[in-house]
């Protein structure tokens, strides 16, 4: 009985273990997402709308198999701007359930990046639950770091989405998609208990493991612009 016990504990411990990992890993991956899409001065995120942003979403690999409504399409990050305007938060994590993602759905595996722009999609992000296209106005984000950002569609807009697949970056609708927190990536990270309002607007210390995506988010837009 005492070795079924002990075993019992040594898989629970590495359960735990996996789901840290798996915690640490996606932040890892968002990192790469981030720097990857950066990188590229004609097909990234153009930088007078990332100065601007109040908050960045990254949503690494999301996979093919789960664009059915309804379904879980990922898990990802959520990084704001400090009170002051300079440098981001520790991240909060976000689940992606539902709507449509245009012509990207064919792509086998997508990454999937969201700019809030302004203070008032800020607070709708950190709450528990909220559709874009319903709750906060989305447009699908230009693409290229000189790219004419202030179209309309821009500065209406409270939400700017991206994604990327099979090498492509682009643009792209994400109307329906529903954003919730994910509570078991925050106390992964940050134990039980936490919320993302309480996470962003608290100052906490980031995790180690976001400490990639932070300085990357830093190197390319460290303080927000008016």
């Amino acid at each position: 009985m005492r070795l079924l016990i002990a075993g019992f504990i040594l898989v629970l411990a590495a359960f735990g273990a996996d789901k840290d990992s798996d915690t640490t890993k996606r932040l890892a991956n968002a990192a790469t997402v981030f720097e990857e899409i950066m990188g590229t001065a004609d097909k990234s995120i153009p930088q007078k709308i990332l100065d601007k942003s109040q908050c960045a979403v990254i949503v690494p690999g999301l996979k093919k198999g789960a664009f059915i409504v309804g379904a879980k399409y990922g898990r990802g990050f959520v990084f704001c701007r400090n009170a002051n305007g300079t440098g981001w938060s520790a991240p909060g994590a976000v689940r992606v359930e539902g709507g449509s993602f245009g012509l990207q759905i064919g792509g086998s595996e997508t990454d999937v990046v969201m700019l809030v722009m302004n203070a008032k999609g800020a607070e709708r992000l950190l709450s528990n639950k909220f559709t874009i296209g319903a709750d906060a106005s989305a447009a699908a984000g230009p693409v290229g770091r000189t790219a004419q950002a202030d179209t309309d569609a821009t500065l209406r807009a409270e939400i700017l989405t991206w994604s990327r697949a099979r090498g492509v970056f682009a643009g792209v609708s994400l109307q329906g998609a529903t954003l919730r927190q994910d509570g078991d990536a925050l106390t992964d990270l940050y134990g039980s208990g936490q919320t993302n309002k309480q996470i962003v607007e608290s100052g906490k210390p980031a995790p180690a493991a976001a400490q990639k995506v932070l300085d990357l988010l830093n190197k390319y837009s460290a303080r927000k612009v008016s």
